[in-house]
């Protein structure tokens, strides 16, 4: 098959290239590198720097494609409630540019891959597709926007749609930004150092935390498997891990002892979020394979950015 895949030369987006072509398929990336890196692409992977919403440069890369896979997006939750114009404008109004150029050329599949984020609070856990999304940030907004607008077009012009919400995926090469970094390699990076990892509430709060390869696995079969158009699935692990056990376990993984500082004032967010992923398993044939303990050492051993910080040769 002919793949496309928006922001495809970041953390998720480049798993899924390398993977796609190594199954035998032909891809194509656009990324306007903000945060991606062309160098973790397989050379096999055909790259585009270019801006999702420059509709005369998707038609070009789009012509034969059989599939579409939509990630560019920004995606800091904190970042997004200091610029959420910025948010709409990149995620929204890129999808919407997106869908239109999909129409213009025929294609018959896309594949937008949304967040967990976009439930929200919600009493009820494990969280089903079924819940009421209850968006708290600009970003999960933008996110559920992104869904509706994507299922709205593809039904009115015959697109077959479907909208993976991942949860907090983790894994080798993951971006550190200077601020508000993913809490896995930002905790991993301060134990290396023996620096300080910082409890933010009661530490209580739990997060579903999935691995790279099992959200890219489940991102490649929704190409293919069939009955998928209008859905929404979750992609998760279907376990939750609460922040104070996360880092007992990056403790472990680690081998060190950093000094842990309760910040019981601070805002955490949601205080629950856990995947219900029987949708994924009947339909995408998904089964996690990677617990935290395993992948979180699987980070540790291979991301190149934290070797590179901790002085070893990368």
């Amino acid at each position: 098959m002919n793949f496309l895949i928006t922001g495809g030369a970041g953390f998720l987006g480049s798993g899924l290239a390398n993977l796609l072509v190594r199954q035998g398929h032909s891809v194509r990336v656009i990324d306007d590198l903000s945060t991606g890196n062309p160098e973790r692409l397989d050379p096999e992977v055909h790259f585009t720097r270019g801006d999702v919403n420059d509709r005369p440069k998707l038609w070009t890369l789009l012509q034969d494609v059989n599939c579409v896979y939509h990630l560019a997006a920004r995606v800091s939750v904190p970042e997004s409630i200091l610029y959420p114009r910025d948010y709409n404008l990149v995620n929204v109004g890129g999808t919407v540019t997106m869908m239109e150029a999909i129409h213009d050329v025929g294609v018959k599949r896309v594949i937008l891959v949304s967040s967990g984020a976009v439930y929200g609070s919600q009493a009820r856990q494990p969280l089903k597709e079924s819940s009421l999304p209850h968006p708290e940030s600009p970003y999960a907004v933008s996110k559920l926007a992104s869904e509706y607008y994507v299922r709205t077009i593809g039904k009115l012009w015959g697109i077959e749609s479907v909208c993976l919400r991942v949860f907090n995926a983790y894994g080798p090469g993951q971006h550190i930004p200077a601020t508000h970094a993913p809490v896995i390699p930002a905790y991993l990076r301060q134990a290396m150092h023996n620096g300080t990892l910082v409890i933010h509430g009661n530490g209580e709060q739990t997060r579903d935390y999935v691995y790279v390869d099992d959200v890219v696995t489940a991102m490649a079969a929704a190409a293919t498997a069939p009955k998928l158009d209008q859905l929404v699935i979750n992609i998760g692990s279907g376990k939750e891990t609460s922040v104070r056990d996360l880092v007992k376990l990056v403790m472990k993984t680690t081998g060190t002892k950093p000094e842990v500082v309760s910040n019981t004032q601070a805002e955490t967010g949601v205080s629950r979020m856990c995947a219900d992923i029987w949708l994924a398993s009947q339909k995408l044939k998904y089964k996690p394979l990677v617990p935290l303990e395993t992948g979180l050492k699987l980070t540790f051993e291979r991301d190149e950015n934290l070797k590179k910080m901790n002085g070893k040769s990368a």
